[in-house]
């Protein structure tokens, strides 16, 4: 069974809310600490993509993951006195999931205009892992000045790629895809999609 590690994830307005909720719900189904931050659009996203009555807002979480073994703690995006805005308190590993090009533009720029981004910017400078999951397309050359910022300090770039040779038959399959590679990169085990060659493992 894997450590329980400490992750914060960060939910921003670009499509592809489905990819976040799997990410959560497999943290915590493995017991793990998760730190969650939602932003306005990203809420819109919810609304749009699951039909979730945003009025309610993290009792929305709680609600579904609410049974859960791990530990969900909600942080208003306004609360930048947040634990998690101090590099002094122990975190393993941060996901943004789905990232806006906004979001990444201020992230790539170090400007921390909410706890998300201030999160972020306390990841790279601290060293630690900081994975970015764009959901955009067709990328601009401004996109991928900032991909490529990004990635000169350490963040891992993901795109919402899902992958066919699995031979996906639902939505659900490449969503959980693509929520496995996220999981990979933060060292999570977990077994939401078939790798390739998984026999010969």
């Amino acid at each position: 069974m894997n450590r329980k590690k400490r992750i914060i994830v960060g939910m921003s307005g670009a499509s592809g809310a489905p990819y976040a909720l799997s990410v959560l719900e497999e943290l915590l189904r493995q017991g793990h600490y998760v730190h969650l931050m939602v932003t306005e659009a990203a809420w819109r996203v919810l609304q749009e993509e699951h039909d979730w009555e945003i009025q309610k807002r993290e009792r929305l979480f709680q609600e579904r993951m609410g049974h859960l073994p791990g530990e969900l703690v909600f942080h208003p995006l306004r609360d930048i006195g947040a634990s998690i805005a101090s590099g002094s308190f122990p975190v393993d590993a941060m996901v943004v999931v789905p990232c806006s090009m906004a979001t990444m533009a201020r992230i790539a720029l170090g400007i921390s205009s909410n706890l998300l981004e201030r999160s972020a910017d306390v990841m790279i400078k601290e060293r630690r892992q900081l994975v970015v999951v764009p959901r955009e397309t067709p990328l601009s050359s401004i996109h991928l000045e900032n991909m490529l910022k990004l990635t000169n300090n350490g963040v891992m770039i993901l795109p919402a790629m899902p992958g066919f040779y699995s031979r996906p038959e639902t939505i659900e399959d490449m969503v959980r895809f693509v929520a496995g590679k996220i999981l990979d990169q933060i060292g999570v085990e977990h077994q939401l999609y078939k790798r390739w060659k998984e026999e010969e493992l």
